[in-house]
C-alpha cells in the first residue's frame, strides 16, 4: 500500500498526525492544520514545475560562479564575468569555489537605483553629522570598500484565518441634583474573516544582521523583475544559507502584527476593550525568494565588526558608527579647559 506525505504549506515540511489534538502538525514552524483543511490546500496547488523554469534554473547553474571565503566561510556568488577578489564581510580574499545549483536561482529581483557614487555621497553625508568616530573610519580607503550587493530575501505573502472576540465597554455619566451617575454598557465584539498579508521579507543570510535589513525596509515591489543573470554584472550577490522553514517564525511575527493592527482599526467607538480570543492562523503562505538590492560595508574596529547598509533602489540608510574614545576624551579635554579658562577670566574680573 503507497504512503501519503503531506507537506506544510508554510515551509514544505513534512506534517505529522497529532494523537492528541488530532491536527497535522509541523515540527518546523510550529503551523498546525486540520485533515480537511490540509486536503482543501492540496487540492488546490499545482506541484508541476513549468518547462521554461527547468531551462532557467540550468541557465542560473551555468552562468553563475560561487567563491568561499576560507577566513569567516560566507559565500559569494557572481555572474561568470565577474572575479571575486575579497569577501565584502571580512576583506580576506576568496576562493572559486565552482558552479551554483538552479536551486538557489531567485524568482525575481530588484535592480540597483543607487550608484556607488550616490551611495558613497550619501554615506559621507551620514556620518559627517558623527564626531567621535576613528579618523580612518572616513578615509577613501574605507569608502571603497562600499560594495554593491544583492542579498537574498523569501518574501511571503500569508493567508491568515482570524478569529478575534471581545467585550467592548461604552461609560456614559452625568450629574442629577445630588447623585451622580455612571451608565455601563457592553457589547460583544467578533471579527471573523481571512484576511492576506503580502510582501512580508525575511533575509536569508546569517551573516548579515536581521535588524539592519529592515532598517532600510521597504522595498517599491513595483520595480520587481523577474530574475535575468544580467542584475549580477558588476555586483555580487549572497547565496542564501537560510531556509524558509528557518525564516518563516519572523514572518509569523510580522504577519500577527499586521492582522492585529487591522483588527484593532476596525473597533472603534468603545471604552474599553477587553480580548478574550485573539487567534491569528497562517493557513497558506506563497513564498517569493528575490534578490535585492543594497549597497554594504563593513568596518573593524577593536575587534568588533560593524555593520552599514544603504538600500540601493530607496538610499535608505542604517547602521552604528564606532566610538573612538580617544577622540571623544580629547574633544571633552578642550571643553574642559575652555571651561576652565572662562571661569578663571571671568571669575578675576570679579574681584
Amino acid at each position: 500500500m503507497e504512503s501519503v506525505e503531506y507537506k506544510c504549506p508554510n515551509c514544505s515540511a513534512d506534517l505529522k498526525f497529532n494523537p492528541a489534538t488530532q491536527k497535522l502538525d509541523c515540527e518546523y514552524c510550529l503551523s498546525s492544520f486540520t485533515v480537511d483543511e490540509i486536503k482543501n490546500i492540496c487540492a488546490n496547488t499545482e506541484n508541476s514545475i513549468p518547462e521554461e523554469a527547468v531551462q532557467m534554473k540550468e541557465e542560473f547553474e551555468n552562468h553563475t560562479q560561487l567563491y568561499r571565503c576560507k577566513s569567516c566561510g560566507a559565500e559569494i556568488m557572481a555572474d561568470d564575468q565577474q572575479t571575486a577578489t575579497f569577501c565584502y564581510y571580512c576583506h580576506n580574499p576568496v576562493i572559486l569555489a565552482g558552479k551554483m545549483g538552479g536551486e538557489f536561482k531567485p524568482d525575481k529581483i530588484i535592480g540597483f537605483k543607487l550608484t556607488k557614487e550616490n551611495a558613497i555621497s550619501s554615506f559621507q553625508k551620514w556620518i559627517g553629522k558623527r564626531w567621535f568616530v576613528p579618523k580612518d573610519f572616513k578615509s577613501q580607503q574605507q569608502l571603497e570598500k562600499l560594495t554593491g550587493l544583492y542579498v537574498p530575501f523569501w518574501v511571503a505573502d500569508c493567508n491568515v484565518n482570524v478569529d478575534y472576540r471581545a467585550v467592548g465597554k461604552q461609560l456614559r455619566s452625568w450629574t442629577s441634583g445630588n447623585y451622580r451617575y455612571v451608565e455601563t454598557k457592553e457589547y460583544r465584539i467578533i471579527r471573523n474573516c481571512s484576511l492576506l498579508t503580502k510582501g512580508i521579507p525575511a533575509d536569508g543570510e546569517t551573516k548579515i544582521d536581521d535588524l539592519l535589513m529592515e532598517a532600510i525596509e521597504p522595498y517599491d515591489y513595483k520595480e520587481l523583475k523577474d530574475f535575468s543573470m544580467s542584475y549580477l554584472s558588476g555586483f555580487y550577490a549572497d547565496k542564501y544559507d537560510v531556509d524558509k522553514a528557518q525564516v518563516f517564525p519572523r514572518i509569523r511575527v510580522r504577519s500577527d502584527q499586521a492582522c492585529k493592527n487591522f483588527v484593532k482599526s476596525t473597533i472603534t467607538g468603545y471604552s474599553s476593550v477587553s480580548p478574550s480570543v485573539e487567534q491569528y492562523n497562517i493557513m497558506n503562505t506563497n513564498w517569493s525568494y528575490m534578490m535585492l538590492p543594497v549597497w554594504f560595508m563593513t568596518y573593524k574596529y577593536n575587534d568588533k565588526m560593524y555593520e552599514f547598509a544603504i538600500n540601493g533602489q530607496t538610499g535608505k540608510l542604517a547602521g552604528t558608527p564606532p566610538l573612538s574614545k580617544g577622540r571623544l576624551a580629547a574633544v571633552c579635554g578642550a571643553v574642559g579647559a575652555a571651561v576652565a579658562a572662562a571661569i578663571i577670566l571671568f571669575g578675576g574680573a570679579l574681584f
